[in-house]
């Protein structure tokens, strides 16, 4: 299996035809993803991504015509929560939304009206999901990765990137990866992906990259203590990061104690999941952990 997607995932692209959106989409395509359409308004009927992928004007047109059931948006920012409305209006069930810089209130009307349609969003401000040899939805390279037991879900897309690229250098594939994104809204949560890898039967054992700022992984220590039977690692960056400053990603700002690196670390540790002091160190106790 996998979750969120594999080789069931039909993509439309929303925004195909801007630059970002034909460089990852043509990178999608060729590792095999089923690119169905894309959909920039006024430019239906054309065709992008080297004439390999019809364009719509709406994300209807492409559920209707193409049996379109997963979003790529690469929308500009301004405009990204209302691609989001439109793929979920058009009965899109899985959306990845990889815009960064979407502003935290369209994100609080986006979230619950995403959660009360049953639809899974990731992102925003994420890299993506790849199941390896299945699917690539986002902007994760395929060539640092292959198909393996180990879950991942992280924070940060460039962490994302080594520590999976040093799980397979040790023989060991994953799953399915998944960057959560780092705003302070975001469709999914550790605990929404978490709970899909304990539940996902190809999934052995699960790794979690957090960072500073807010209670997510706090949370997710306390979910996986009482729920997750897989054995479970973690790495936390940024401890070194000054109090009260933002780090890279709006989500990263710490306040005293509350939401530093090491209070997160403390409070995985407390449930028994052994956390990384690098992201060698991460992925090493990841594939030891699969016995």
């Amino acid at each position: 299996m996998a979750i969120i997607v594999d080789t069931g995932s039909r993509v439309v692209v929303q925004g195909i035809t801007g630059s970002e959106g034909t460089f990852h989409t043509r990178r999608n395509v060729d590792y095999g993803t089923t690119v169905v359409a894309g959909v920039t308004p006024g430019k239906g009927g054309q065709r992008a991504v080297d004439e390999r992928v019809p364009v719509f004007d709406t994300v209807a047109g492409a559920v209707a015509k193409e049996g379109a059931n997963t979003s790529l948006v690469f929308v500009p920012a301004p405009f990204a929560a209302d691609a989001i409305f439109e793929a979920v209006d058009a009965g899109i069930g899985t959306i990845v939304c990889i815009t960064e810089g979407v502003p935290a209130r369209d994100m609080a009307e986006v979230y619950p009206y995403v959660r009360a349609k049953g639809v899974t969003l990731i992102g925003p401000n994420c890299p993506g999901v790849i199941s390896p040899g299945k699917a690539n939805v986002g902007i994760i390279p395929g060539e640092i990765t292959g198909p393996g037991p180990i879950g991942l879900v992280s924070r940060s897309g460039t962490l994302t990137y080594q520590v999976m690229n040093e799980m397979f250098a040790r023989g060991a594939g994953q799953s399915t990866c998944v960057g959560i994104g780092g705003d302070p809204i975001v469709g999914s949560d550790f605990i929404d992906v978490i709970g899909a890898f304990e539940a996902d039967p190809e999934t052995e054992a699960i790794i979690m990259i957090g960072e500073i700022g807010g209670d997510a992984e706090e949370r997710a220590a306390a979910f996986i203590a009482e729920h997750v039977r897989k054995p479970v690692t973690a790495y936390i960056a940024g401890f070194t990061a000054p109090e009260g400053k933002r780090m890279g990603h709006a989500g990263a700002i710490v306040s005293g104690s509350s939401g530093t690196a090491k209070a997160k670390k403390d409070a995985l540790e407390a449930r028994g999941i052994r956390v990384g002091t690098n992201p060698t160190e991460a992925a090493e106790l990841a594939v030891k952990s699969l016995g």
